[in-house]
C-alpha cells in the first residue's frame, strides 16, 4: 500500500467551511450539521469556530479469499489451522441462490497523518498506522447464528416487504448516495444482514464491496467505530450505521480512481478492478479498500 500513489486525494472533496463550499466534489449530501458556527469544550478549553467538512482517508479494509493474508502489508500469516476460514461461494440446493464467504481486516490508516500532511490542521487525526482488527479470530464473522447476537433486530427485516424497500436504496446509491432511513439495505450489494463474512451474492466485487460495508456496520455495532460526521466536537457511536458518511475506494487488486458510496453497482465503477489471477502481484478475489469517512469539526479559536 502506498499512501502517496493508491489513495485517491480528489476523494477528500467536497470541503465546506462554515456551511459554505469551497471546493466541489461528487457525491456529496449536506452535512448533518446544519450550524455554520460550533462551540466545543474539551479538556478545560472551550473553542469557538466555524464548521468544517471533508471526506478523511482514514481507515483500510481488506476482504481477502486467503486467511490471514494482509494485502496492505504485502505479506501474510500462515494459517495454524490449514483450510480453515478459507473464502468460498455455496449453493443452497432448495433456492439455488449462492452466497460468499470472505475474511476482513480493519486498519487505522490516517493517511494524512502518516505522511506528514497538514500537522498543524486540529481535524486531522494523529494515530499511527495499525491493524486493528482481523475476522479470523472472531467467531460472529463466520457463524451467521452466532452473529445473531450483535444484531437481533434482523429478524424485522427478513421478509419481501423489507427487502423490496432495497430497490429505492439501491435507485438512490446508483444516482448519488444510499437512503440514510433504509439502514438495513445496502443497495446493491445486498441486505446489511447479518453482520458475518457470508454474503448472498456470487459476483467477487459486489460481494467484497458489501463485506467491507458490513465490517464499517458491525464494528460501530460494536462500539469499536465512532462517526466524526455528525458532531464538530467529536465522534460519536453509531450502532445503527449511517451510510452516507462512509464512502469506499477499491485499491488492490486493481486501483479505483473514484469514490463508491455504499451500495452503488459495480456497473459504475467495477470495470477491470479483478485481475484474473497471475496477472500481476495481487491474487484475484483479495481486496483492498480505503475507507473515507465524512469528518465535520470546528476550526477556530481556543480559550
Amino acid at each position: 500500500m502506498n499512501p502517496v500513489t493508491d489513495v485517491c486525494w480528489s476523494c477528500m472533496f467536497p470541503l465546506r467551511l462554515g456551511g459554505v463550499q469551497v471546493i466541489s466534489g461528487a457525491d456529496d449530501v449536506p452535512d448533518k450539521v446544519s450550524s455554520p458556527t460550533c462551540v466545543c469544550g474539551s479538556g478545560g478549553n472551550i473553542t469557538f469556530g466555524l464548521t468544517a467538512s471533508f471526506w478523511e482517508p482514514a481507515r483500510l479494509i481488506e476482504t481477502v479469499k486467503t486467511p490471514y493474508c494482509f494485502p496492505a502489508l504485502g505479506s501474510g500469516l500462515s494459517n495454524p489451522q490449514p483450510g480453515m476460514g478459507t473464502g468460498a461461494q455455496s449453493t443452497q440446493t432448495t433456492t439455488g441462490a449462492t452466497s460468499t464467504f470472505q475474511q476482513a481486516h480493519y486498519y487505522i490508516f490516517p493517511a494524512w497523518s502518516i505522511m506528514g500532511l497538514f500537522a498543524d490542521f486540529p481535524c486531522l487525526e494523529q494515530d499511527g498506522f495499525d491493524l486493528a482488527y482481523m475476522t479470523e479470530v472472531d467467531p460472529m464473522w463466520s457463524n451467521d447464528a452466532l452473529s445473531f447476537i450483535i444484531n437481533p433486530e434482523a429478524l424485522l427485516f427478513g421478509n419481501p416487504a423489507a427487502q423490496f424497500a432495497c430497490s429505492a436504496d439501491s435507485v438512490a446509491a446508483a444516482a448519488g448516495m444510499p437512503l440514510d432511513p433504509l439502514f438495513w439495505c445496502m443497495g446493491s450489494w445486498g441486505s446489511s444482514y447479518p453482520l458475518s463474512g457470508t454474503i448472498a451474492e456470487s459476483n467477487p466485487l459486489t460481494a467484497n464491496a458489501g463485506l467491507a460495508a458490513r465490517m464499517i456496520y458491525k464494528l460501530g455495532r460494536e462500539l469499536l467505530l465512532h462517526d466524526p460526521g455528525l458532531n464538530p466536537c467529536g465522534a460519536v457511536p453509531t450502532p445503527i450505521w449511517v451510510k452516507t458518511n462512509y464512502r469506499l475506494q477499491v485499491v488492490r487488486p486493481v486501483r479505483g480512481s473514484n469514490p463508491i458510496p455504499i451500495g452503488r453497482t459495480d456497473f459504475i465503477w467495477g470495470q477491470n478492478k479483478n485481475a484474473p489471477m497471475g496477472a500481476g502481484s495481487n491474487s484475484a478475489d483479495n481486496f483492498l479498500w480505503t475507507m473515507n469517512r465524512k469528518k465535520i469539526c470546528c476550526v477556530g479559536v481556543s480559550l
